[in-house]
């Protein structure tokens, strides 16, 4: 009988720690040995290659209604073979709450959605929206310790959004638990604000959504979401954060020692406030909240990513699709940006995107990279070090990368169920050219090679970065 189920030979194995040359062995799904020559098995030839851990992608919505109700494009079959077809191995959707459900059954809901379809593992974060007695005292508690151990909540929508007193109680419940709080960090009420006196105006196109949605919102809500964190003495962390304002806060937390963790995404990067002011409802494509800002706020957030103020690098892949009637023109021709679903997709171009502008350009090394697009998702969400690593004992969830490999992003070669891609003739260098998810290859660089149904749901242990480091307010 082989030593190995398969082999990975000759690559540079690149972790968030380091790189080295050397083969990989691989049996019953896990990282058994790394080592200078192994034999024993079937092999896959990575000379030439970089080997990395697959990504995590631990922001995106799938198969999920919107707080508008509408549904995204994506389920759990198309948006796990995109995942996987850009070197993701692992995704974290959400399991939605709204007003007035059972978070139990939310969770039970997307189970169900969830059943027979993903190809790659995934995990759920919970969304309160509805912080009822029963929520927080019971139903929270208990999914935290069933491997359910973060949480988003959101400081504007009218469906979702809390308010300070509710941020407080979930956070206390957080911090009691060892969960991990995932903060939407924009104020409702200046948005809403804005957004009507627009519309008064007449300004209602798609590009008076990033009026609409000034970076002081985002700032205010940030430094907001901050403070009640520090009150009640948590960690928290600060999703899709656009621009300079919001990272400027971010740090001050962390220059005053609280545990205060940030995530950007592709559209912060990649696409400006210029690219929704196009002809008609053109500019829908590009609309996402926080919307993206202009070039100079692109080198803030890059600054973020090279300095370490922002840690994870993640999709918030949001597929609306731009026609029928759960896209963005679902509200005629004609409709108000506030009528527009708002979310972009990027699941399957995360990666390369940021490999290539990234470390292509010199802006991140390869062991950034792997700490950004994986690492420290595993960690933040506890499923380290099973997850996000290439060690003995970790899952074989593997991406191979041909560095040289270059392609021109299209929708027509993507592998979600959108009809559109805001990067549509972008150039990128460097592309997953085999993609393992527990040692089976189900990206082959051509096709997806898997079975839906294989990915496994993974129950999520406590996070170590969701541990206190100091006292709240009624504990000094």
């Amino acid at each position: 009988m082989d030593r190995f189920d398969l082999i990975i030979k000759g690559g540079t194995v690149v972790t968030s720690a380091d790189s080295v040359r050397c083969d990989i062995g691989i049996k019953d799904g896990v990282v058994t040995a790394l080592a200078g020559a192994l034999n024993g098995g079937e092999s896959i030839d990575a000379a030439g290659k970089l080997v990395m851990p697959g990504g995590i992608d631990s922001h995106c919505h799938i198969d999920q209604v919107s707080s508008g109700g509408l549904e995204t494009a994506d389920d759990f079959a198309s948006g796990s073979r995109s995942a996987a077809a850009g070197g993701t191995t692992t995704i974290i959707p959400f399991a939605a709450q709204h007003k007035g459900q059972s978070l139990r059954e939310v969770v039970a809901d997307y189970h169900r959605r969830a059943a027979g379809k993903a190809i790659i593992d995934y995990a759920f974060h919970l969304i309160i929206s509805d912080p009822t007695d029963a929520v927080l005292g019971q139903e929270f508690p208990a999914l935290i310790k069933d491997g359910y151990s973060s949480a988003k909540i959101y400081l504007t929508y009218d469906a979702l959004k809390l308010d300070d007193r509710q941020v407080l109680d979930v956070l206390a419940t957080a911090r009691r638990e060892g969960a991990m709080v995932m903060v939407h960090a924009e104020n409702h009420d200046v948005i809403q604000w804005l957004t009507e006196n627009l519309l008064l105006q007449g300004k209602s196109a798609p590009r008076y959504h990033a009026t609409a949605h000034a970076a002081a919102a985002e700032r205010e809500a940030t430094h907001r979401a901050i403070t009640l964190a520090e009150v009640v003495g948590v960690p928290v962390l600060i999703v899709h954060v656009s621009g300079r304002e919001a990272i400027e806060q971010i740090a001050w937390a962390q220059r005053k020692g609280l545990q205060v963790y940030g995530e950007t995404c592709p559209q912060y990067l990649f696409l400006t406030a210029d690219d929704m002011d196009r002809e008609g409802l053109e500019g829908a494509k590009y609309m996402c909240s926080p919307p993206p800002r202009d070039a100079a706020n692109q080198e803030h957030v890059w600054r973020g990513l090279e300095n370490g103020v922002l840690q994870v690098f993640s999709s918030d892949h949001a597929p609306y699709r731009f026609s029928g009637g759960d896209g963005k023109t679902a509200a005629g021709a004609n409709a108000p940006f506030s009528k527009i679903a708002n979310g972009v997709p990027g699941l399957e171009i995360r990666l390369p995107l940021l490999f290539s502008e990234g470390v292509r350009t010199g802006r991140l090394s390869l062991q950034k990279f792997v700490d950004l697009t994986a690492t420290r998702a595993a960690r933040l969400y506890g499923l380290y070090p099973r997850k996000g690593t290439i060690a003995v004992g970790s899952d074989a969830d593997i991406a191979i990368w041909d560095p040289e490999r270059q392609v021109t992003i299209s929708q027509n070669m993507l592998h979600d169920n959108m009809d559109y891609t805001p990067y549509e003739g972008r150039a990128v260098t460097g592309w997953p050219a085999v993609t393992l998810s527990r040692g089976e290859v189900v990206w082959n660089g051509t096709e997806i090679t898997a079975t839906p149904g294989r990915g496994l749901f993974l129950p999520c242990d406590l996070p170590e970065p969701a541990r206190p480091n100091r006292s709240g307010i009624l504990e000094t």
